[in-house]
């Protein structure tokens, strides 16, 4: 399917211009912590990328993880991908004039640039994923990596039953709603949250990890509905 047909895309807004424009306001007031995920992230990275190493960053419209990496490494160099181009625009944006370090990809993994690259990250993303695609999504990224380097991803990842599964969300909405989202409009996207991304367990996730050639998978991040993991390809 034509990337400007995607339905992901559509569905949740990242080829609206409005919404496109507001993109940074949500990871704020919807995952908790997000902040420190960034930072993170960044120290995760840090522990194996060395001057001057290219990063692989899936899911980099917007440009949050862009921006974090980029400021406190001037060394290192990117490649951002994205199969929407008004978020990759918008990463470019976010930049300014470290853009210049950086390359993007409109698309998705499987036709990235093949690296080799000495660490990558997937935040808040893989959830877009549809299931049959997740692993073949991961397989990717480590065909990209140089062995041993270090992957960083954070994703909706949600344990228990329906019942335990939906208190979880609650508890996400409530934390939207005290971060200043609007009270229904923070329920009403925890319920479609839950009824149609295609969200796994921690289990099911770390699973998928170890099947894509991953090892020493650890999970460092954990806020309510969300789940972070740091690995490294075998």
């Amino acid at each position: 399917m034509p990337e400007n047909h995607d339905p992901q895309k559509t569905m949740w807004g990242f080829d609206n211009p409005d919404a496109v424009a507001r993109y940074a306001e949500g990871p704020r007031k919807q995952v908790p912590g997000h902040e420190s995920l960034l930072v993170m992230t960044d120290i995760l990275l840090s522990e194996k990328v060395a001057d001057a190493g290219e990063v692989l960053v899936v899911g980099a419209g917007g440009g949050l993880e862009l921006t974090q990496l980029a400021k406190n490494h001037s060394d290192w160099r990117f490649v951002g991908v994205d199969p929407s181009a008004p978020m990759l625009a918008l990463a470019e944006a976010s930049l300014g004039p470290m853009v210049a370090r950086a390359r993007m990809h409109c698309g998705y993994v499987n036709s990235a640039p093949m690296g080799l690259f000495d660490g990558a990250t997937c935040l808040l993303t893989l959830h877009f994923v549809p299931v049959a695609e997740r692993l073949a999504t991961l397989r990717a990224i480590r065909d990209r990596l140089k062995p041993g380097a270090p992957f960083v991803c954070a994703h909706y990842s949600v344990p228990g039953d329906a019942i335990e599964r939906g208190q979880w969300f609650a508890r996400n909405a409530a934390f939207a709603e005290r971060s200043g989202m609007p009270a229904e409009l923070a329920r009403a996207g925890a319920v479609k949250i839950a009824a149609e991304l295609p969200i796994l367990t921690p289990a099911e996730d770390e699973s998928l990890l170890a099947q894509a050639g991953f090892g020493n998978v650890r999970q460092f991040y954990a806020s309510f509905t969300f789940r972070g993991w740091v690995c490294e390809a075998m």
